[in-house]
């Protein structure tokens, strides 16, 4: 089902054989490794699991692929629909990590994940990537970006084409399922079954008068009191109905 690859173009991304995760911290390391070779494979970088970080911290890489996706975005002609900003996101290259002026480039990489509308629940604070009060925040974040960035046509991480994959299978076997059957008819009938319906018509039609109750109430004009008196009349019955003889 897997190929040993996937390819974008030029861009190829090696598969590694997936494992199961004994904490949620190896889970994390998981998807900063995952982070780090799609972002060395977009960029030319030299990222690892364990510099990961510290090379985002600044900004200037984030910033650089919010300007990519925004690039993708306008040449798809999808900036209007998508609600983006036509311009570039603004960040200063030349920063040192923990600087004011690294923040900046940090909270505008923040804004424009919000220009994505990136629910809330999926952004970070700058001090999560700068000072680590929340790597997960983060990690999750940038997997939501890449996770938009793939949608125009953008290489995503691994961890994001498996989903993709996923999301297609599932697709295509609820598009396999037979239609579910037609729902059962409620009856309403009192009588049990079509025989004994038959049956109770065939004896009022060969002489056997089925008798009703009518209830007339009496005008109130002509009486001091308002009472009921019941009275009887002849009818037939056919088929469960009555009709007058």
């Amino acid at each position: 089902m897997c190929s040993t690859a996937y390819e974008l173009g030029a861009v190829r991304l090696e598969i590694r054989p997936l494992r199961p995760f004994k904490s949620s911290e190896e889970y994390l390391w998981a998807m900063k490794e995952d982070l780090a070779e799609w972002m060395n494979t977009l960029y030319g970088l030299k990222l690892t699991p364990e510099t990961f970080l510290d090379s985002l911290d600044d900004g200037t890489i984030l910033c650089r692929h919010a300007n990519k996706v925004l690039e993708a975005a306008r040449s798809e002609g999808r900036l209007a629909s998508l609600k983006l900003p036509d311009r570039d996101v603004v960040y200063r290259s030349d920063v040192q990590r923990g600087t004011f002026q690294a923040r900046d480039n940090v909270s505008n990489f923040i804004a424009f994940c919000r220009a994505l509308n990136i629910k809330e629940c999926l952004l970070f604070e700058t001090e999560d990537l700068v000072m680590r009060k929340n790597e997960r925040s983060f990690i999750l974040c940038l997997l939501e970006v890449a996770r938009r960035g793939a949608r125009l046509g953008m290489l995503a991480p691994l961890l994001v084409q498996f989903e993709q994959e996923i999301d297609a299978e599932l697709e295509q076997c609820d598009s396999d399922e037979e239609p579910p059957p037609p729902r059962p008819q409620i009856i309403t009938n009192d009588l049990r079954s079509l025989h004994e319906r038959v049956s109770v018509g065939s004896r009022c039609l060969h002489g056997s008068r089925c008798r009703s109750v009518t209830l007339n109430r009496v005008d109130v004009r002509k009486s001091s009191a308002s009472h009921f008196t019941s009275s009887t009349s002849d009818r037939k019955i056919f088929s469960g109905r009555y009709r007058d003889s």
